[in-house]
C-alpha cells in the first residue's frame, strides 16, 4: 500500500474530549502514527453536539490531496457529515464518511493510512473493526 500522500482523518464526536482522546488513543496505538488525524467534537462554545464548522476545519486541515476519512459517533454527526457531503462545496474533494465502530475503527484507519493505505483501504480497514470480537 502507498499512496503519494497520506489519507487524512477526522473523528467527529458530539463531545470535544471524547473527539480528542480517541484521536490521542489512535496515535498511541499506532505508534505515533504519520497520516494527520485530527478531533471535531463538540460545539464552539465547547458545548455538546456538532458543529459543520469545526468538521470543515478539521478536513481542510488533514487533506494531503488522497481524501479524508470522516469517522463519527452518533446520530447527529452522522447527519451532520451527510449534509456536508451532499452541498459538496466545504469539504475537499475525496472525503468520506466511513461506516466503522467509533474507537476500533479510528485506530485501524489511522494505523493503515500511517502505513501508506488509499482512501479505500482505510475506509475497509475502520469499517472492518465491526468484526473484532470481544469475547
Amino acid at each position: 500500500m502507498s499512496a503519494a500522500a497520506p489519507v487524512g482523518i477526522v473523528l467527529v464526536s458530539h463531545s470535544a474530549d471524547v473527539a480528542a482522546s480517541v484521536a490521542a488513543l489512535a496515535q498511541g496505538l499506532a505508534g505515533g502514527g504519520t497520516a494527520p488525524v485530527l478531533p471535531a467534537g463538540g460545539l464552539p462554545d465547547g458545548g455538546l453536539g456538532t458543529s459543520a464548522e469545526l468538521i470543515i476545519a478539521a478536513a481542510k486541515a488533514v487533506d494531503r490531496g488522497a481524501g479524508v476519512a470522516l469517522l463519527v459517533d452518533l446520530g447527529s454527526a452522522v447527519l451532520t457529515v451527510k449534509a456536508l457531503l451532499a452541498e459538496g462545496d466545504d469539504l475537499p474533494e475525496g472525503a468520506r464518511l466511513v461506516d466503522a465502530p467509533f474507537v476500533e475503527g479510528a485506530v485501524a484507519a489511522l494505523v493503515t493510512a500511517s502505513a501508506g493505505g488509499d482512501l479505500d483501504a482505510v475506509a475497509a480497514a475502520a469499517s472492518e473493526a465491526y468484526a473484532y470480537r470481544k469475547e
